[in-house]
Parts: structure tokens; sequence; C-alpha cells
């Protein structure tokens, strides 16, 4: 996204309607902060502050600045929604939800892998991952997997 606003723009970016400044032709934040989306940079600039976002994008190249405001959109949502955690809350959930479904995996793949050795046909139903008999949970530990998850 090269230059600022565009020729004949009748409204300041939203960066500069909140911060009450004239929108310049090379306005930094106008491709990123566009008049229509005003939520957009008001919590960036409450997280972050316009001095530090608009340091942050005239450090960087132009190529990367649209990632660079990406990112800082996404911290400051995640901040104004969980000031004290912020994404980081968001990742650790998800990272739960990966250490539920992959022990849920190991599960499915022992009880397989038990059912084959036993030589009778793999069932495909009981879809709640819950083994069907209790030799699984030994398969399990000489495979190495583990139900607990991992934090």
């Amino acid at each position: 996204m090269s230059g600022g606003r565009k020729q004949g723009a009748a409204s300041p970016c939203a960066a500069c309607k909140l911060l009450r400044r004239r929108c310049a032709q090379d306005c930094v934040f106008a491709p990123y902060f566009p008049a229509d989306e005003p939520h957009k940079f008001a919590n960036v600039h409450k997280v972050f502050g316009a001095s530090n976002v608009n340091k942050m994008l005239q450090e960087l190249p132009e190529h990367q600045r649209g990632d660079a405001v990406s990112s800082m959109v996404y911290e400051a949502n995640a901040r104004v929604r969980d000031p004290v955690y912020g994404c980081v809350a968001a990742i650790s959930s998800l990272q739960q939800q990966i250490d539920a479904l992959q022990t849920q995996l190991a599960l499915a793949q022992a009880e397989v892998l038990h059912l084959r050795v036993s030589g009778q046909t793999v069932p495909f139903s009981n879809h709640g991952f819950e083994p069907t008999s209790p030799s699984v949970f030994t398969l399990i530990e000489a495979h190495g997997f583990t139900s607990q998850a991992h934090f």
C-alpha cells in the first residue's frame, strides 16, 4: 500500500479523526486505519499509543506494515477483552484444545492397534474416543503416550 490517502478523499482516516488532527496526504495511518473502521484504531491507540504505532510503522518497510498493523489490531483487541493476558489467553486455550485432541487421537490409534493385534475388525463407531477395553491403556503407555495434557 503506497501513498497515504487517496486523491480527493473527503474524510480523514480513523487515526487522524480520533486524534483530531488534519489527515495529511502522506499520513502513515491512512492506508491501514480507514475512516469507516474507527474501532480498529481506537483499540490500538488505547493499548500502544499513537506515537508508538507511528514509530513502529515508520521503522518498517512499507511491504511489512500491513502485517504489523494486523498483529497490533489483534493484540489490542485481545488486550481490551483480557487486560492481563491479552492474546496469550487465546493461545493457551488453543494449546489446551490441541493437547486434548492429541490425547484423543492417541487413544483412538491405540485402540485401532489393539483391535488389529487381536484380529478384530476396526469399528467406526465410538466417536466419544473412549476405549472399549481396559488393555488399551496398557498399549498407550507402552507406546509412550500419556493422557495428561502438557501445559
